[in-house]
C-alpha cells in the first residue's frame, strides 16, 4: 500500500506542476492556458501531493 500512495503522491505533484504551468500560460495549446484558475489549483495539487508523499514516508508499519 505504501508503494501506490507515494506513486500517487507523485503523480499529484506532477498533474498540479502541469496545471499551474498551464494557468501561467507557459504551457499552450489547451482551454486551460491563461486561465488563472489553473494557476491556483496546481499548486494546491501539488502540495498535497507532497504532503501526502511526507506522511506517508514517515509512516511506520
Amino acid at each position: 500500500m505504501r508503494p501506490l500512495l507515494v506513486a500517487l503522491g507523485a503523480v499529484m505533484v506532477l498533474v498540479g506542476a502541469v496545471w499551474t504551468l498551464q494557468g501561467l500560460g507557459y504551457l499552450e495549446g489547451s482551454p486551460m492556458t491563461d486561465q488563472s484558475v489553473w494557476a491556483i489549483l496546481g499548486p494546491l495539487l501539488a502540495g498535497l501531493g507532497v504532503g501526502l508523499v511526507v506522511v506517508v514516508a514517515r509512516r511506520r508499519e
